[in-house]
C-alpha cells in the first residue's frame, strides 16, 4: 500500500483528490495538509511514502515545502501539483527534489500513475515538459553544429577511435603535418586540451558509440 500525504490549501480540492486516490487498491491517503508547513511537519518518514504538494499554498509553498521535507525525509517521494504548465516551475520543482511534476487539469488521469511512479523509483513528467527537458539539455550542454567543419568531425571521429596521425593521413590522404595542424585548430575552437577530450567530445556529438 502506498501512503500518500496531500497537501492543498483548497480543502474542496484535496477532497476530490482523496477520492480519486483512495479508490485505488493500493494508494491511501494518511494525512492531509492546508499550507506548505503543514506538509513538513506531517511528512514522517515511518507514516508516509509520497507527498503531494500543491505548487501554490499560503506560509510556504509547495516548492519550499519540497526542499524542506527532502531534507529531513529523504526518503519520501515528492510529487508537485500545478495549474501552471510552466518550465520555470516544473525545474524548480525537480531542483527542490521532487520525482515528478503533475498538472491539476489532467490530475484525475496522471496522479494515480505519477505516485506509482514514484514508488518505483522513476520520475513523472507530463509530456509538454519532456519538450522543455530537451530543449534545456540542448541548449546548455551543446557545441553548435557549424564549429567544426566535416573534415574537422573526420579527423575528431578518427582520433577518438585511436588512430595514430600516421593512419589519419593515411586514411585521409594528407600528410602527417596538415593532420596536427587540424588538430591543434580542433582543440583551439573547442576549447579543449587532448585526445581524452576529443574523445568524450565525439561520444556527446554522437561521431564514435561510447
Amino acid at each position: 500500500m502506498i501512503r500518500i500525504l496531500l497537501a492543498d490549501d483548497h480543502a474542496l480540492v484535496r477532497r476530490g483528490l482523496r477520492l480519486i486516490l483512495d479508490a485505488e487498491p493500493d494508494l491511501t491517503v494518511v494525512a492531509e495538509a492546508s499550507d506548505g508547513a503543514e506538509a513538513v511537519d506531517a511528512a514522517d518518514a515511518d507514516l508516509v511514502d509520497v507527498a503531494i504538494l500543491d505548487i501554490a499554498m499560503p506560509r510556504m509553498t509547495g516548492i519550499q515545502a519540497a526542499r524542506e521535507i527532502s531534507r529531513r525525509a529523504p526518503g519520501i517521494r515528492i510529487l508537485i501539483l500545478s495549474m501552471y504548465d510552466n518550465e520555470q516551475y516544473f525545474f524548480e520543482a525537480l531542483k527542490a527534489g521532487a520525482c515528478g511534476y503533475v498538472l491539476k487539469s489532467v490530475a484525475d488521469r496522471d496522479l494515480i500513475e505519477a505516485c506509482r511512479a514514484a514508488m518505483r523509483g522513476e520520475s513523472f513528467i507530463y509530456p509538454g515538459a519532456v519538450t522543455a527537458l530537451i530543449r534545456d539539455y540542448l541548449q546548455r550542454d551543446r557545441v553548435p553544429d557549424s564549429i567544426l567543419t566535416p573534415r574537422e568531425e573526420e579527423i575528431v571521429k578518427l582520433i577518438a577511435e585511436g588512430n595514430s596521425s600516421k593512419e589519419i593521413a593515411e586514411t585521409l590522404v594528407i600528410s602527417a603535418k596538415t593532420v596536427d595542424r587540424h588538430r591543434a585548430n580542433i582543440l583551439a575552437k573547442l576549447g579543449m586540451r587532448d585526445r581524452l577530450d576529443l574523445t568524450r567530445y565525439a561520444i556527446r556529438s554522437g561521431l564514435v558509440e561510447p
